[in-house]
């Protein structure tokens, strides 16, 4: 029996791994994301599977070597936590899943996006405090009057548009590479175009280290409708934060929604005990900035439906290699 040591398995998500596993692996599950501390959980193993934000470094795709580990899988679709030209160097193979249901990260891009076209964090937090005045920052438009820009119309990007169009909002989007759905249901323009039209704008493009970090910067902010609210579920290195607040201090950004935020390895899913332990100064401004900046803690695809797609196609692909010595969803350097 094919031993898996997968890690960052929360354990309302147990069940289900167990429940999907049609190949009878042996799984053994790590609650926490593989760190340099707890690489040795997988000692004995044949195979490793990791989340996002777990540390898949030279450092610990050497010791998986060391123990004769040759597969090293992600359920993720991003895979910049892995480190591809040293698992090829060790000759360790390397999958990822490359879709899960849009619906998942879509919602809730929707989501953040219509609580602050609303207004309504504003509104909750001056309530939470007894104070049920009315101001004029909570004053809005009606989302069918407005235009919503999607910046990349993929999968995610392409489910979040139609969820604005049902409610009868006008959808423009930028992609360069559109597909023919996504022609038909949206108006395709420039970046320049959707950005002066858009009263939001929802990113949802890859991330590509050394290429687009600092996508959302000044010149990105400065051509966009003034009080317009900027959604971000895509990667937080895509988002200058200087930038962005410096956008709702002006008042040219009526708000920042994002589930993402730089320096997640060592934020997400842990607890500070204050704003002042977080360890980014970026990350601890916008925290400051509430209630015009909204960030829940990727939880984008923390859903039911896109979390049995993972396991599903996780499984499959090591089935795959296992069997016939390759997957469709390999991933090299």
């Amino acid at each position: 029996m094919v031993k898996i040591t997968s890690y960052g398995v929360r354990p309302i998500e147990q069940p289900y791994f167990d429940k999907l596993n049609k190949y009878d692996f042996d799984m053994t599950y790590v609650e926490e994301l593989l760190t340099h501390a707890n690489v040795t959980a997988a000692q004995g193993a044949d195979a490793v599977l990791v989340r996002g934000n777990c540390v898949v470094d030279r450092q610990n795709l050497e010791a998986f070597a060391g123990w004769g580990i040759k597969y090293v899988f992600t359920r993720s679709v991003g895979f910049n936590h892995m480190d591809l030209q040293a698992a090829a160097d060790l000759g360790i193979e390397m999958a990822r899943v490359p879709g899960y249901s849009p619906y998942a990260v879509a919602e809730l891009a929707f989501t953040l996006g219509m609580t602050l076209f609303r207004h309504v964090n504003l509104a909750i937090s001056q309530t939470r405090q007894a104070d049920f005045t009315i101001s004029n920052a909570m004053f809005s438009k009606e989302i069918h009057t407005a235009t919503v820009g999607i910046v990349g119309i993929g999968r995610l990007g392409y489910t979040e548009a139609k969820l604005y169009k049902a409610l009868g909002a006008k959808v423009v989007a930028y992609d360069p590479y559109p597909s023919d759905a996504a022609k038909e249901l949206a108006e395709l323009v420039d970046l320049p175009t959707l950005l002066a039209q858009s009263d939001i704008v929802s990113i949802h493009v890859p991330y590509f280290p050394g290429k687009n970090e600092d996508l959302v910067n000044t010149d990105f902010i400065q051509q966009m409708k003034s009080g317009a609210v900027l959604i971000n579920t895509a990667r937080g290195e895509l988002a200058n934060v200087p930038a962005i607040l410096k956008g709702l201090e002006d008042g040219h950004l009526s708000g920042y929604g994002t589930d993402v935020v730089a320096d997640e390895v060592a934020i997400i899913g842990k607890q500070f005990a204050s704003v002042n332990e977080v360890p980014n100064q970026g990350v601890q401004d916008l925290l400051r900035a509430n209630p015009k900046v909204l960030i829940t803690p990727h939880v984008g695809s923390y859903t039911e439906p896109a979390l049995q797609d993972m396991i599903r196609i996780s499984y499959d692909n090591f089935h795959d290699i296992l069997t016939t010595g390759k997957t469709a969803n390999a991933i090299h350097a």
